[in-house]
C-alpha cells in the first residue's frame, strides 16, 4: 500500500522546506515558508503530522 509522503528540500536561498505528496504524487501542501535549520523544517512536519484532529472551520 504507498502511503502519502514528505519530502525536505533546500530552496535558492538555502532554507528547509517541505511538500507533503499524496499517494499518487501529486502535492497536496508545502511549507509556505523557509527555514535556516533542518530541525525547524523537522518539527513543522510533526506539527502537520499531529493535527489530524484539528477542527475545519468554514468562512
Amino acid at each position: 500500500m504507498t502511503t502519502s509522503y514528505f519530502v525536505m528540500y533546500r530552496d535558492a536561498a538555502h532554507q528547509w522546506r517541505w511538500t507533503l505528496f499524496s499517494a499518487n504524487n501529486k502535492k497536496i501542501a508545502n511549507s509556505g515558508e523557509g527555514y535556516f535549520n533542518k530541525t525547524d523544517c523537522q518539527h513543522a512536519i510533526a506539527l502537520v503530522k499531529g493535527s489530524g484532529t484539528a477542527p475545519v472551520h468554514e468562512r
